[in-house]
């Protein structure tokens, strides 16, 4: 499969790379940012822009992909209803409806969060937003797979840019194995994200919203 990669300078989206680069089963990896990922490797080639509203420019580097695997995602803290929507509703539906133009019917795998507002009428302004897109997601020509990750684990070296995360991590880590057994409901990993996108996209799955018990089961 040749997938697409948005989001890879983040944690999340830095082991979904490396999830692709080591499997088989991926034969290329389009990494699409504002910044080089830096990773170097055979199957990696990267599209580096400033724009993430208007992919006319793209639509030649998008065809022929399987899939996306879509990583990209600020945290609301302090942002506004209308800047929180800009930069997580409209910056995905824009990748989207290019994707879809130039692959209709391809796969789509989006980090959501747990806890996301598929109602679009909670209190929570991040949980509304999140869940507006993936309702649009769903109505658009591709086949959407809606990541709802609790808390990750980042694994393999992977580090997270905010340093007070980083700190957390750290601390966590040893700890993971006895979190996961109390809590296994609310934990994964970076390394089970990217398995489980990979597996929707080799053998599809019967729901479209994907639970961290039903990320860490298809990691397996």
């Amino acid at each position: 499969m040749n997938v697409g990669v948005f989001g890879a300078s983040g944690m999340v989206g830095a082991g979904v790379v490396r999830e692709c680069l080591d499997d088989a089963r991926v034969a290329s990896v389009l990494v699409i940012g504002r910044t080089p990922c830096g990773i170097t490797h055979h199957k990696l080639r990267e599209l580096l822009r400033r724009d993430f509203f208007d992919y006319r420019d793209a639509a030649a580097e998008f065809k022929g992909l399987d899939a996306c695997f879509f990583c990209l995602g600020v945290s609301s803290v302090g942002m506004a209803e209308a800047e929180y929507t800009r930069v997580t509703y409209d910056v995905t539906i824009a990748a989207a409806t290019a994707l879809a133009a130039a692959n209709p019917g391809m796969t789509f795998c989006y980090v959501s969060g747990e806890g996301t507002d598929s109602s679009e009428q909670g209190r929570s302004m991040w949980a509304r937003v999140k869940g507006r897109t993936e309702n649009q997601l769903l109505r658009m020509p591709l086949t959407a797979y809606l990541f709802r990750p609790g808390y990750i684990q980042p694994m393999k070296g992977v580090r997270s840019k905010t340093g007070w995360y980083q700190a957390l991590y750290n601390v966590i880590g040893p700890l993971y194995p006895l979190l996961r057994r109390i809590a296994p409901t609310h934990l994964t990993t970076t390394e089970n994200v990217g398995r489980a996108m990979i597996r929707v996209v080799a053998g599809g799955y019967d729901k479209r919203h994907l639970e961290n018990p039903d990320i860490n089961a298809l990691a397996q």
